[in-house]
């Protein structure tokens, strides 16, 4: 499994609404700014992430989106299975591929591969947009300190 610069900049813009959560709607431009995405990139990546609801968006003077759910109900495996597809680092390894390779019952390399996959996806499914902005928030207290520290 590779993560791609659209789950990436998915993931990303989704934390930023999440840091964000309580204060309202977010333009595009703010999530561009703090973010460091391609304003273009981002617009699509918003659809995708609108059309499957996670987000909502307002229009005209004062819009922007919003999470459509509680930042502690979207998993970063959520996310990425949407935006890239299955967490399987090889397509036989994926769920419900099943049938689609001769060898699969005496693969080993599949065997492993599934397992890496179940491994993945453990994690990535009980990490949640709260999760990351919390780490976010210590990173960040963290780096402020040692600034300061060397002040």
């Amino acid at each position: 499994m590779k993560i791609t610069k659209k789950g990436e900049y998915a993931l990303r813009a989704l934390v930023d609404l999440a840091l964000n959560y309580k204060k309202g709607l977010r333009q595009v431009q703010d999530i561009v700014r703090e973010e460091d995405i391609p304003e273009k990139f981002l617009e699509q990546i918003l659809i995708i992430l609108k059309n499957a609801g996670l987000v909502k968006s307002k229009r005209g003077i004062g819009g922007g989106y919003f999470l459509n759910r509680s930042p502690n109900e979207i998993s970063l495996g959520e996310v990425i299975r949407l935006v890239d597809g299955p967490l399987a680092p090889l397509g036989c390894a994926s769920e419900g591929s099943s049938g689609n390779c001769p060898k699969e019952i005496t693969c080993g390399i599949r065997s492993v591969m599934v397992d890496v996959t179940n491994a993945t996806a453990e994690i990535l499914d009980h990490v949640t947009l709260t999760d990351i902005c919390s780490r976010t928030r210590g990173l960040k207290e963290r780096r402020a300190q040692t600034l300061m520290y060397y002040i």
